[in-house]
């Protein structure tokens, strides 16, 4: 047996909605499902999506801009295809050994 722990976003009508993707092993269809609520537990707030305020948005901009009149970083990533290749052999995703 498979277990899947994830938050559902209940709707007005009594439709659930999960809030992260299906596992590969969880294959479209009618299932039975135990939904386990805690006692005294109220709904969350739905997830809102941070923004970053104007002066951050300013200083990001004003450092990206001294970056480009230094010459930016080709002397420390002179082939950032390569660097970024290089950069994703050492992940080791969860379902690799």
């Amino acid at each position: 047996m498979n277990t899947l722990e994830t938050d559902v976003e209940i709707s007005a009508d009594g439709s659930l909605k999960l809030l992260s993707p299906l596992p590969d092993w969880l294959k479209p269809g009618r299932m039975h499902l135990l939904l386990s609520v805690p006692n005294g537990v109220t709904s969350k707030p739905k997830r809102v999506v941070p923004t970053a305020p104007p002066e951050m948005l300013a200083k990001r901009a004003e450092a990206l801009a001294g970056l480009r009149a230094m010459g930016g970083l080709k002397d420390v990533i002179p082939d950032p295809a390569a660097w970024q290749r290089e950069a994703r052999e050492d992940v080791i995703l969860p379902d690799q050994k």
